[in-house]
């Protein structure tokens, strides 16, 4: 099974921008996603990608975020702008639809 760690969390200010990566331990084919999940609230899907490069976002992030990948790195990123405080949560990496393993997640705060 790949293992999946991800990076590039912290604090920002509102308005602020993060990129979030994501390392696999190997070769990932499937499709990858992004999900967050925010204190007392469930776990949501963020945004996909599929391996040839096709992507698909959650209408509160379409237009802010970018979700990419490098096959030849096997590395997901996830290009966050105009950040609000809303967009406050750990995010993880996962496939789509997701392993049952879970990453340990970047916790991203957005404040003044």
């Amino acid at each position: 099974q790949v293992q999946l760690v991800e990076s590039g969390g912290g604090l920002v200010q509102p308005g602020g921008s993060l990129r979030l990566s994501c390392a696999a331990s190997g070769t990932i084919f499937s499709t990858m996603a992004w999900y967050r999940q925010a204190p007392g609230k469930q776990r949501e899907l963020v945004a996909f990608i599929f391996r040839g490069g096709i992507t698909n976002y959650a209408d509160s992030v379409k237009g802010r975020f970018t979700i990419s990948r490098d096959n030849g790195k096997n590395t997901v990123y996830l290009q966050m702008n105009s950040l609000k405080p809303e967009d406050t949560a750990v995010y993880y990496c996962n496939h789509l639809p997701p392993q049952n393993s879970w990453g340990q997640g970047t916790q991203v705060t957005v404040s003044s």
